[in-house]
């Protein structure tokens, strides 16, 4: 007989820390939180537009655009739970909000479904994750991934290669075959979709989407890369997920901004839990997965220091 695997929800079950019960409760879907956070979410758009209108002729339209960038790219957090359909109960709303997400960051929606998938399947495990962010070896990659420079391109080059009807040999593994000519559709409408836009405004010569969303994007995605680096970059590439994955525990504007995706262990033990329960899951799993008190900088100190060990031991011949 084989012998049963033990994770920290397991173990959190056995000794009574978690219920079953308390499980179930947890995972619960609903309409009312993922739509309230929704509409605060629509008015803090409309703010920090409003901060770009005001400064328009202004220098300090570039922290305004910031600060829009800041929210545009995490929307990355809402189509990630909209993949989960954890945001909403009705399931054509997930479906809908995750689409929107996806052409506002650049992102397939259906394309990113089937890479998370097996990214929580195989978490940190090199070579079959395939949203791994391997620990950089020097200050340099470090910054050099931070710049979001690296990123932009890998998504460029993976929109084209779609539209153009090829998947790499990764994304073949991941990708189901009936699903091929749907990604490559997906990424074509994508394309076309911004060229309609870039035509009307040269039609218009209106070019406000230039300085509402483009610009704010490329401002504020080292920003979304500083906040994915914390979920698992320095933690051991081993599949045992309370060592594999990072909590950070932070303010409030933080987590509102990620809809809670901080709770990222908690996620990846009960990835059906909805956003709005992970703080609860959180207090009964605690004790049971790895957290970082300090937050995102504190993790960030802890992949720096990570860095330097590991240049100071190469140094040495170690």
């Amino acid at each position: 007989m084989s012998k049963a695997i033990v994770t920290p929800l397991t173990q959190a079950l056995a000794e009574g820390k978690l219920t079953r019960e308390e499980l179930k409760g947890f995972m619960q879907r609903s309409n009312g939180p993922g739509l309230r956070h929704l509409a605060l979410w629509v008015l803090l758009l409309g703010f920090t537009s409003t901060l770009i209108t005001l400064a328009w002729n202004s220098w300090l339209i570039w922290p305004a655009m910031f600060a829009q960038g800041v929210v545009l790219v995490h929307h990355f957090s809402l189509q990630h739970e909209c993949v989960h359909y954890t945001v909403f109960r009705t399931r054509w709303l997930n479906d809908l909000m995750g689409q929107i997400c996806g052409l506002i960051i650049i992102l397939p929606h259906r394309f990113f479904r089937y890479e998370h998938c097996d990214h929580h399947t195989y978490t940190q495990l090199t070579g079959d994750d395939p949203e791994l962010i391997p620990l950089p070896r020097t200050i340099g990659q470090y910054l050099l991934y931070l710049s979001a420079l690296p990123y932009w391109r890998g998504k460029f080059t993976e929109l084209f290669r779609h539209a153009a009807g090829r998947l790499s040999a990764a994304e073949l593994r991941f990708i189901p075959k009936v699903e091929h000519r749907a990604v490559y559709r997906d990424a074509r409408r994508m394309l076309a979709i911004y060229a309609a836009l870039f035509l009307a405004m040269a039609l218009t010569g209106w070019w406000g989407l230039i300085w509402y969303w483009i610009i704010p994007l490329f401002l504020g995605e080292p920003v979304m890369r500083f906040v994915r680096m914390t979920e698992h970059v320095g933690r051991p590439t081993v599949a045992q997920m309370s060592e594999n994955t990072r909590t950070n525990l932070v303010s409030a504007p933080w987590r509102f901004l990620c809809w809670n995706m901080n709770y990222h262990a908690e996620h990846h033990y009960v990835a059906s839990v909805p956003f709005h329960a992970l703080p609860h899951l959180h207090e009964k799993l605690k004790d049971h997965i790895f957290v970082e008190p300090g937050g995102y900088f504190a993790a960030h100190r802890d992949i720096l220091r990570q860095i330097l060990q590991d240049r100071r031991q190469q140094d040495a011949g170690v």
